[in-house]
């Protein structure tokens, strides 16, 4: 009986095949549009998750007011720091955001000053040539590694070890060889973002003291020992830090960089939530749509719907038969919806590189609330039709 019931609804939205497409087809732009927001939303998070893994700079950065008496970090800082017991490394950094020449081309970069061994704190995978040693920080030699994108940006190949490139500093340009090409942190960032974001340079922090005209550094990097937590290690290295001898009235702090990666993640998931929601405002639209149609569908088979019910079928029957074609109508849109949502996103990203990310639990609620929706908008023309007087449907022309 059901079966009879399901062919019969189906084979009642072929008579009219355009009207029943169109609402097919918003119900299918409703759900696409939140498998689309949801599934951005997935893959930006776990982007920028994964950028900012990349680019390391170690689990918290130690930093002070470089316009503060006593604020500025030194070598005795750095000593001090790695004497803490809560330590496993640290290395000091330093940064400048200015311009490189070579070849009679201008490029932007981040200059990064750092110590030997910084891969250990910083995301570098070298490609070429190799990179900094102990002995150019010993005797601040005037080398450098780069990222691919400012080879790519200046020789259009990756390897140009040996090349050398021109930075401007505030005391004058500086000329450096270039010893080693990594593929470093933010790559995707710079991939998409190239004219904005900036490409990374390294350099031994020696070396870019000396260039500047200081002994300070900007930052000190720190990787904790495994078990220690950054919220509880934080304040330890403040306090350390200001024990230093002249750093009495310092003005330091900690950022912890997994914090900064989880109230990120919490933004991104509320934005994905808020424009989700909005979406659903088109499902609605949907549903409103699927409630016009059956009700015209109704007036139009008043006649028909009269015959059935005076040769026996109930009206439980006649309520039953508009539900599942309001049923049908729901589910063919959702599973259209999440084919076109899922399609465009695996092909947005394969251009760009991405993982396809997919969140199924939103997915299944989002085809689920359309069907129930449709259900819910089919319930009023499919109770006016089950109520409909036999005699005068008969009589309807």
């Amino acid at each position: 009986m059901l079966l009879d019931t399901l062919r019969i609804s189906v084979k009642n939205l072929g008579r009219k095949k355009s009207r029943s497409t169109l609402t097919i087809l918003g119900i299918a732009i409703g759900v696409a549009s939140v498998v689309l927001i949801s599934s951005m939303g997935e893959i930006g998070k776990y982007t920028v998750g994964e950028e900012l893994d990349s680019l390391g700079v170690g689990a918290l950065m130690l930093s002070g007011n470089q316009k503060m008496v006593g604020s500025a970090l030194t070598a005795e800082h750095l000593e001090a720091v790695r004497q803490s017991g809560a330590v496993e490394s640290a290395i000091p950094i330093m940064v400048d955001y200015t311009k490189s020449y070579m070849r009679e081309l201008m490029l932007d970069v981040v200059v990064w000053g750092i110590d030997y061994g910084a891969n250990q704190v910083i995301s570098m995978e070298p490609l070429y040539g190799r990179l900094i040693t102990k002995n150019d920080v010993a005797a601040a030699k005037k080398i450098c590694v780069i990222d691919k994108n400012i080879a790519m940006a200046y020789y259009k190949r990756e390897n140009i070890v040996g090349k050398k490139i021109s930075l401007q500093f505030k005391t004058g340009n500086e000329e450096f060889t270039v010893v080693g090409v990594v593929e470093s942190g933010g790559s995707i960032v710079q991939g998409l973002m190239g004219d904005y974001i900036p490409a990374f340079l390294y350099t031994p922090y020696t070396t870019m003291q000396q260039a500047m005209g200081r002994e300070t550094f900007d930052q000190i990097a720190v990787t904790l020992r495994p078990g220690v937590e950054g919220e509880v290690a934080g304040p330890q290295l403040v306090g350390i830090a200001r024990q230093v001898p002249g750093s009495g009235s310092g003005q330091f702090k900690t950022e912890n960089v997994q914090g900064q990666k989880d109230k990120l993640g919490y933004v991104m998931n509320m934005v994905t939530m808020i424009l989700s929601l909005i979406a659903e405002v088109s499902l609605v639209v949907a549903g409103l749509s699927i409630m016009t149609v059956m009700l015209v569908s109704v007036g139009e088979r008043t006649r028909e719907i009269g015959i059935k019910k005076s040769i026996g079928a109930s009206r439980q029957n006649i309520l039953v038969e508009f539900l599942i074609e309001a049923f049908v109508i729901s589910l063919m849109g959702s599973l259209i919806g999440v084919g076109a949502g899922v399609g465009i996103i695996a092909a947005g990203c394969a251009t760009l590189k991405l993982p396809v990310i997919l969140n199924p639990q939103l997915i299944g609620i989002c085809v689920l609330f359309a069907v129930l929706l449709g259900m819910i908008f089919g319930v009023y023309p499919a109770s006016i039709a089950s109520r409909l007087n036999p005699v005068d449907a008969l009589r309807c022309e």
